[in-house]
């Protein structure tokens, strides 16, 4: 009786029956993130701090490069070139100093890294320019420019203790 002789593998690699549905998962959501992020839903004019916060504002000339970006990229469209503080997971954050101000841009993986975030900035309250996986920190009397140029939603977020009295 003659042994079944091995059969010859082929030097190149084919996914396993078990990576094929990855692969397609993968591929598939390739395809249909472009359409999920260029259909957002309505806003309600409430923040997520239960502030009321400014209409979006959609039609910034730039918005369809910002939304989500690259801290570089919403750097170069507010005229700075960041220097880049934080490099995580979670966010990305550079620092952008300019002869009208300084300023933070903070970018995110995902939509919950940012809301996580807003979170606890609330700690610190102020005023915050919001779009879709980023944030940039700039002083309130630039916020409406910065809104022209990128986009987004200007969130107030309240700090924590008692307000101060107008005396």
């Amino acid at each position: 009786m003659s042994q079944p002789q091995p059969t010859a593998r082929s030097p190149r690699r084919t996914p396993s029956r078990a990576h094929r549905p990855r692969a397609l998962a993968a591929a598939g959501a390739l395809i249909v993130l472009p359409l999920v992020t260029a259909c957002g839903g309505g806003d309600d004019g409430e923040g997520t701090d239960g502030g009321k916060a400014a209409p979006s504002v959609t039609a910034a000339p730039a918005a369809g490069v910002v939304a989500p970006a690259k801290v570089e990229v919403i750097a170069g469209l507010t005229g700075c070139k960041a220097k880049i503080r934080i490099d995580a997971d979670e966010l990305r954050q550079g620092l952008c100093h300019t002869k009208k101000a300084d300023y933070l841009i903070t970018t995110f993986p995902e939509e919950r890294f940012k809301e996580t975030w807003l979170e606890e900035a609330r700690v610190y309250g102020g005023k915050y320019l919001v779009g879709p996986r980023w944030v940039v920190s700039v002083k309130p009397a630039l916020l409406e420019s910065f809104r022209a140029k990128l986009g987004g939603t200007i969130r107030e977020l309240r700090g924590i203790g008692p307000k101060p009295s107008g005396r």
